[in-house]
């Protein structure tokens, strides 16, 4: 049975929501104060971790004044039979509550203070983590450890047991006790579940891809656009140059493989011997270089018709991006873009 802590002045309060057991320690106990009266004034935040008892809970609840009481509240949940109704969480009581208004403050969604994370589009493996550990409070070093052990993620066969791509951008709820293992277990199923609403698994094989080498497209997408409504042509560039057999080019690629964000790629750049590297060397580099969203995995099975062969996104402050199949246009959007970042 897992103890209880207290930061009394408004602080936390760490318990414990499994309310079966523990509960007859209390009852009956001699000389316990009578019950406030009322809803109380102020506030406390609990915060409610699975595996101890409703004594505990109603111990902790007195010594944070909320209650009078760890009898009065724990009569409360057995005369109500809520010894089951208790749930894990963050809630905001008061001091000095009746145990019955206590006990429906634990009971109604409304007190409970959910923490969240929410990690956005196109971050590759590493930034996510980063993310998930100042979002959540787990060590970087725990979810580090997590993601090297991608079997224990259950991400789908065709992942072929990377990680990268499959850690589904959206606003997680962060559960007490979760640990790094459950949260990237749980990004990966939330990946299931968009893949499976967009058709990735029905729909790559169409455009003669496996499921993740769309995944890996719709990574490039991601990285390379900028705003959605681009997301479509730029696979079809992606596509267009897969056709020619010729090399993708992409900024975004060499960026991956120099573990960096920069609009100033040089010539240099382009020639490091990475298999990511998209300017050295033929097709799709050999996974996802970060993890899209939904609408970059739209647009990687659903890319819109044309015959463009270049993009340049001209200006980035504004996100436009310009599309050619002529060469010629394509050296003057380079050069806009090259006056807008002074390379001149």
């Amino acid at each position: 049975m897992r103890r209880a802590a207290l930061v009394a002045g408004g602080g936390f309060a760490l318990v414990a929501a499994a309310v079966a057991y523990g509960v007859h320690a209390v009852v009956g106990q001699p000389g316990s104060p009578p019950d406030y009266s009322g809803g109380g004034s102020g506030t406390v935040t609990i915060e409610i971790t699975p595996g101890t008892s409703a004594g505990e809970v109603g111990r902790t609840l007195a010594k944070a004044g909320v209650v009078a009481s760890a009898q009065s509240f724990v009569e409360q949940v057995i005369s109500r039979s809520k010894e089951s109704g208790l749930h894990p969480g963050r809630y905001v009581l008061r001091r000095r509550m009746s145990a019955s208004a206590a006990l429906d403050m634990l009971l109604a969604p409304a007190s409970r203070v959910v923490r969240r994370v929410t990690v956005p589009e196109g971050l590759r493996m590493g930034e996510v983590l980063r993310v998930l550990a100042k979002g959540t409070g787990i060590p970087l070093a725990d979810f580090t450890e997590a993601a090297g052990e991608p079997r224990r993620l259950r991400l789908p066969a065709y992942a072929e047991g990377e990680a990268e791509g499959f850690l589904f951008p959206a606003t997680y709820e962060v559960e007490p006790g979760a640990t790094a293992g459950d949260m990237l277990r749980k990004m990966v199923a939330r990946f299931r579940l968009a893949a499976k609403k967009v058709g990735l698994e029905d729909l790559a094989p169409r455009l003669n891809l496996t499921p993740r080498q769309a995944v890996t497209v719709a990574s490039i997408v991601q990285a390379e656009g900028g705003v959605p409504a681009d997301y479509p042509k730029i696979a079809r560039v992606v596509y267009n140059r897969l056709a020619r057999g010729a090399k993708l080019e992409m900024d975004s690629t060499v960026n991956y493989a120099l573990n960096r964000h920069t609009l100033k790629v040089t010539a240099e750049d382009t020639r490091n011997g990475s298999p990511y590297n998209t300017y050295a060397r033929p097709g799709l580099p050999p996974g996802p270089i970060g993890n899209p969203g939904e609408s970059a995995l739209l647009a990687t099975l659903h890319p819109a018709e044309g015959a463009w062969y270049w993009f340049v996104t001209t200006d980035p402050r504004r996100k436009i991006t310009k599309f050619t199949d002529k060469e010629m246009e394509f050296r003057k959007y380079r050069e806009e873009l090259n006056r807008y970042l002074g390379t001149n």
